[in-house]
């Protein structure tokens, strides 16, 4: 397995800014078929948004556990607590993926959900 390479604060504001795109255009009533297109690869049950920040909140707690040169205090469990159950209530989103395919299914035609990227 590769090393990752380290993401700078500039790619996370811009993959904080499509994000904000997609809620955006969302709001301006965009056909149903591109709103569920866009939705799929945000919801991805393996490589979505919820699988993602879930991961990201679980390795935050756990480099706290790990580099934490101090005893920790009651104020720092509490929010590696908090961390861990926003983590699981994030991954549990996963779940989202299969209603938007549900969705997609029984709202659009198949001719439509063929042609649209």
């Amino acid at each position: 397995m590769s090393t990752p390479t380290i993401p700078s604060p500039h790619q996370i504001a811009q993959a904080t800014a499509t994000l904000d795109q997609v809620k955006r255009y969302l709001r301006t009533g965009p056909p149903l078929a591109d709103a569920l297109h866009l939705l799929e690869p945000l919801l991805d049950e393996d490589s979505g948004v919820p699988i993602l920040l879930g991961d990201i909140l679980r390795g935050a707690s756990r480099l706290v556990s790990e580099q934490t040169d101090h005893p920790m205090d009651h104020e720092v469990r509490l929010t590696m607590r908090a961390l861990r159950e926003a983590a699981e209530q994030a991954t549990d989103w996963y779940t989202l993926h299969y209603d938007i395919q549900q969705l997609t299914g029984r709202l659009l035609p198949a001719a439509e959900t063929a042609s649209t990227p």
